[in-house]
């Protein structure tokens, strides 16, 4: 959902022209969008927060309502921590902000649609200092070792395995080994759940 005619067309473009990616419908409203979001069944929906009607934060909520199941990107001007927090709450997977550059919205698109929480960097920093302040510490690590934490850490932070095995120098099936060994240790099946349960729990300093 997106309200500038220009921008919305312009992302068609980008989707449609892209391997392995199909814009199945775009829309002004999100009053349009839950119109046929159902009949379109999506992988993925992209929504801004200022629409003309309902905004895009409640209407993450009615979509989550009513299609559980179905990931929401929020993809905005607004980085401010209110609306951030708000839009995660409501049940959004990922928050990307409009000056994303065009590849970088495609590895979002897709990393969303796998189970991931894309986030622009400053958004991710934002969330994590967001949590560390409302959220009690556990007494529970989870028995984590150092590298697993760091790893952990990368993880929240916005970054795939891929980049996370850049980031500390070692080989994907690496990265993959300790993946395994963190979601069994903090009883997660998911990326995502991990970087969740992470973060409501402080467990990243």
């Amino acid at each position: 959902m997106e309200d500038v005619r220009s921008l919305r067309d312009g992302l068609r473009m980008l989707i449609d022209g892209s391997d392995g990616f199909s814009c199945v419908g775009s829309f002004r409203t999100m009053e349009e969008a839950l119109d046929k979001i159902g009949s379109l069944c999506p992988d993925v929906v992209l929504a801004d927060i200022g629409l003309p009607g309902m905004n895009g934060i409640d209407g993450v909520r009615v979509i989550k309502e009513r299609h559980p199941s179905l990931t929401v990107l929020m993809l905005t001007v607004y980085e401010d921590d209110e609306r951030i927090f708000d839009a995660l709450c409501a049940g959004a997977s990922g928050y990307l902000v409009k000056k994303t550059p065009p590849a970088r919205l495609l590895e979002g698109i897709r990393e969303a649609a796998d189970g991931g929480s894309p986030m622009s960097p400053d958004i991710a920093r934002r969330v994590v200092d967001l949590f560390r302040k409302i959220r009690p510490r556990e007494q529970s690590d989870y028995l984590l070792t150092p590298h697993e934490l760091r790893l952990l850490k990368l993880l929240v932070e916005g970054h795939n395995y891929k980049t996370a095995a850049t980031e500390l120098g070692v080989t994907l099936n690496t990265v993959c080994f300790h993946i395994k060994n963190i979601y069994e240790k903090m009883q997660v099946h998911s990326k995502s759940e991990a970087v969740a349960k992470a973060l409501r729990n402080r467990i990243i300093n």
